[in-house]
Parts: structure tokens; C-alpha cells; sequence
């Protein structure tokens, strides 16, 4: 195929008019696409904190095939891809000169992508991560549950959730698509954040949920502090932010793990999630796209 046979914008009020029924073809999918292309159709760039975002989509027969974004400095996420399509954005990009710090998708996908980057540019591939994306099912809470009770974070919170949210993001060894400050009170403001607390009202454990966008929520982020774990806390608080997405009008509630953590992966399958396709996150180091 063709690398102009690619179509990119920086507008996606532009690849939402030409891509949303494909989006919402596969909600599961394209879970992420689709909450971070709503957060830049509500808020704007501002929202990730980034230069311009660039999409881009792949038209055949006047239907969408496969949709990409970058919000920079962050990864190229892709839809699924054949390997012949990916080579072709492959080509698109780095003969227009887009520097690349990786990409992020399905695993097959993530992996052909990464091979035709590398012949295109001649930068080096490396698998940085490993994730499952699961499906909740019939939902069961853990048991017994710790003591305690769920709650929507406020207000009160905000310091909390500030430092949780730093955390996090240092637990996984990657950077915030947003500071700390600006993704709380996002969050709080819309009551996106769900705290497991103990019977004396102290909060021991998160779990966030993305907007409502085509019939899924996603649960992200799950955070306990280290020396809180281990006593059922992040369960919980999963179960119950769950449990809130399903009241809230979602048809799937979604959530992705780190494969390398077998005790999260047990966790989330004991409470009622089902594994959907695997995900890989590869990095790239230099390499030098020939300027279009």
C-alpha cells in the first residue's frame, strides 16, 4: 500500500468527523483512543499538557481501516494494524520528519510498527512494556472486603490525590500525560476518582475512571501506597469504581494491566475481569527520519 494512502491532521475535531463509527466499532479496542481524543475534543491540548497532537487515519473504499494519535512528547499510539499498513505509516512519517520516542498498541501491531520504524529511521527498538487489556464480566467483589468503605474523592482530597498521582507514575516508571495538580482536579471535578477509606475515615487506596465514551470506562489509575499493600485496599476500591462505572451507563468497564505483575493480573480476574488482546509498548532509540 501506498504511505499518502495515510490522511493526518492536527485537528481532531477533523479525524473525529471521519473516524468516530470506526472508533466506536470497538469500544474495548479502542479504549484509549477514544478517552484521550474526547479529554482533546472537551479541553483542548492543554489538557495533556502538549505541543500540537497529530492524528492520522487510513481510508479504503470510503472506510476507515486504522486510526493513529500522539500527544508529544508521548508514544505513537496505533490501532491494529497489518503489517503492510504499518510499514506505510511507517514510511509517511519518517519521510516528513516526525522524531519518534516509541509506540503503543496491540501487541502484534506494536511489533511490526517497531520493525518498520527501524528499517525506515534506523532506530533501535526495545519492548519497555507489557500489558492486558481485560473486560469486566460479572462482577465480584473481594472476600471477605477489608474494613472500610468507598467514597468519591472531593475536594479535601486534592493534596492526596496530587502526591498519589506522582506515585503512581513513579510505580510505573513513565510520565503523566498531565502534572499531578491539573489531573486531580480534573478528576475531582467530575467525581472521577473513587477512595477505598478505613472505618476511621483515612483513605488507603485509589481507583480513577476515564469519561464515558461509547458505552465504556476505563479504570485507570489503581493506586495504593507501598506500605499499604497487600491488605485487599486496591481491590476494593477497584470493585467499587467498578461497580460506579456500571451504574453510570457503561456496557463495558475496561482496565489494562502490566503483565509483569502477576498479583494485579490475579486480582483483577478474581473480582470478575476477562483478558481481550494483549498490548506492548516498544521505545526507540535514535534514529534519524529523512526530512520530507
Amino acid at each position: 500500500m501506498s504511505p499518502n494512502d495515510w490522511y493526518l491532521t492536527e485537528d481532531v475535531g477533523d479525524l473525529l468527523a471521519r473516524a468516530t463509527d470506526f472508533l466506536h466499532s470497538r469500544p474495548d479496542l479502542h479504549t484509549v483512543p477514544l478517552t484521550v481524543t474526547e479529554a482533546l475534543r472537551t479541553h483542548g491540548a492543554a489538557v495533556y499538557g502538549s505541543a500540537a497532537p497529530a492524528f492520522g487515519l487510513l481510508e479504503r473504499a470510503g472506510e476507515v481501516r486504522a486510526v493513529f494519535f500522539r500527544t508529544p512528547p508521548h508514544h505513537l499510539v496505533l490501532t491494529p494494524l497489518t503489517p503492510e499498513e504499518a510499514d506505510g505509516l511507517a514510511a509517511r512519517l519518517a519521510h516528513l520528519g516526525h522524531p519518534l520516542p516509541g509506540v503503543d498498541g496491540d501487541r502484534d501491531t506494536a511489533a511490526v510498527f517497531a520493525e518498520a520504524w527501524q528499517r525506515h529511521t534506523g532506530a533501535i527498538p526495545t519492548l519497555s512494556e507489557r500489558k492486558r487489556l481485560y473486560r469486566l464480566g460479572g462482577l465480584t467483589p473481594p472476600e471477605p472486603s477489608p474494613p472500610g468503605r468507598a467514597r468519591i474523592a472531593d475536594e479535601e482530597d486534592r493534596e492526596r490525590l496530587v502526591l498519589w498521582h506522582r506515585g503512581f507514575v513513579a510505580d510505573v516508571g513513565g510520565t503523566s500525560a498531565a502534572d499531578g495538580e491539573s489531573w486531580a482536579d480534573t478528576r475531582i471535578a467530575a467525581g472521577r476518582v473513587t477512595l477505598w477509606e478505613t472505618p476511621d475515615g483515612t483513605p488507603v487506596s485509589m481507583a480513577g475512571v476515564s469519561p464515558l465514551v461509547a458505552g465504556q470506562i476505563r479504570i485507570a489509575p489503581v493506586y495504593t501506597p507501598a506500605h499499604l499493600r497487600g491488605r485487599g485496599y486496591g481491590g476494593a476500591a477497584t470493585a467499587a469504581a467498578s461497580r460506579a462505572a456500571l451504574g453510570a451507563g457503561a456496557a463495558q468497564v475496561l482496565l489494562f494491566t502490566d503483565l509483569a505483575n502477576a498479583t494485579s493480573n490475579a486480582l483483577y480476574q478474581r473480582i470478575g475481569y476477562r483478558p481481550v488482546a494483549d498490548f506492548a509498548v516498544y521505545d526507540f532509540a535514535s534514529g534519524t527520519p529523512a526530512a520530507g
